[in-house]
């Protein structure tokens, strides 16, 4: 009997891990890529070794793109619904429109869902959306980056997002803290 359980304990602790790697493939191999761009906090766990914060320029989201504008401010953990569509000529995306329930994005628009958190520091008349996107492993010994970071986005159709690659000053992160003497 003891057996049985423990094969039943690693069989679904295999079947999650797996499941949870063939989903962020998944996005990565079909969703959509968008750019977006960053303002970095730099952080340290012990625990889980280096990693940079990233706060998007999408993160605070102005309550009057919301449809229908909030007057309120938000729960924490509510589910938040950005429209985003290329901006100009510099290749970002920016949130065109938002709403608390699933929207159908327009032509040129994706839709990335997030949830609300609550943050002191937003610019008043903002609502402060986490994308899942907020963290970016790296290297140790790399966690401190000088120059404007960038990060490509894989957005699935569903909303969800991963990150595919982060960039210091246009040139992929890696590439660079190889270069840079750390």
């Amino acid at each position: 009997m003891k057996l049985k359980l423990l094969i039943l304990v690693l069989t679904m602790q295999s079947a999650w891990l797996l499941g949870t790697v063939i989903r962020q493939e998944g996005i990565l191999r079909v969703g959509k890529l968008v750019l977006l761009e960053t303002q970095p906090m730099d952080p340290r766990d012990p625990l889980r070794g280096d990693f940079v914060r990233l706060n998007y320029k999408i993160s605070n989201i102005p309550r009057d793109k919301f449809s229908p504008p909030l007057n309120v401010d938000l729960a924490a953990g509510t589910k938040v619904y950005a429209a985003l569509a290329p901006a100009g000529t510099n290749g970002f995306w920016e949130v065109t429109r938002a709403a608390l329930k699933p929207l159908t994005p327009a032509e040129n628009e994706i839709l990335l869902r997030g949830k609300s958190e609550s943050s002191w520091h937003i610019p008043s008349g903002s609502v402060h959306i986490e994308y899942g996107i907020e963290q970016y492993y790296v290297a140790e010994g790399t966690g401190n980056p000088r120059g404007k970071l960038t990060a490509q986005v894989a957005v699935a159709s569903s909303g969800r997002a991963t990150i595919k690659e982060v960039f210091i000053d246009g040139q992929p992160y890696a590439a660079v803290m190889k270069r840079t003497d750390r």
